[in-house]
């Protein structure tokens, strides 16, 4: 469901503006009282406001897995989340996160570390359960993607580095992971079958106005 409208192309985000909380609180209660709810992925989420009625709900569904992608700036720069909103998400969603899944820029903001790993352990310490630092902003010839969850070792994930911007990959890959889960898979192997899955869409990327490519998401999955 829609919990913030955005003024975008493929350039850049240039506004964005919160759905009324009271809508997203009834569209959440109709739809799972309908159909069943395997699992939950959080991406722009617009205001506190809207972070609080997603735990209201969450927290009745303490089984369900979350993925929650922490959406605070575009590919382009634009921003999508204040202050207030990034306090609240870490106090309040982050813990209720089976994963949360931060890119290079985003770890350090939320993780107050510049030093990946640093960043990562202090946001497992303030309740995440999960950290899936991912590695598509960085440079080299693979993507490595780490995932810390109070270890001692990070498990990691090599994938061939296709080169350039895409718009959406990160949004992909999150959802992609929450779809393995609902599907029953682990989180180790919902995240090598979401990695694999983004990076065949990579492959194919779309050309579609003047900006970054993006994700082919009608590519079929591969097990």
């Amino acid at each position: 469901m829609l919990t913030c409208l955005t003024v975008q192309d493929t350039r850049n985000v240039y506004g964005a503006e919160a759905v009324n909380p009271e809508l997203i609180r009834q569209q959440l209660k109709y739809v799972s009282e309908d159909a069943p709810i395997h699992a939950v992925k959080t991406g722009a989420l617009g205001s506190s406001a809207v972070v609080e009625v997603l735990v209201e709900f969450l927290a009745k569904y303490p089984d369900i897995p979350v993925i929650t992608d922490p959406v605070i700036k575009a590919a382009g720069g634009g921003d999508l989340a204040d202050d207030e909103l990034l306090a609240t998400m870490k106090e309040r969603l982050f813990p209720l996160a089976e994963m949360i899944t931060p890119n290079g820029i985003e770890l350090a903001l939320l993780g107050e570390a510049e030093i990946p790993d640093e960043a990562a352990r202090k946001l497992l310490k303030k309740g995440c359960a999960s950290v899936l630092a991912t590695g598509g902003h960085g440079t080299g010839v693979c993507i490595t993607n780490v995932l810390y969850n109070g270890s001692p070792t990070p498990m990691t994930w090599d994938i061939e580095r296709i080169g350039g911007e895409y718009h959406g990959t990160g949004c992909t890959l999150a959802a992609a992971i929450a779809a393995g889960r609902a599907q029953g898979l682990s989180p180790h192997a919902a995240i090598s079958q979401a990695q694999n899955y983004v990076h065949r869409t990579i492959l194919h990327a779309l050309k579609v106005g003047e900006g970054q490519p993006v994700p082919d998401r009608g590519i079929l999955w591969e097990r």
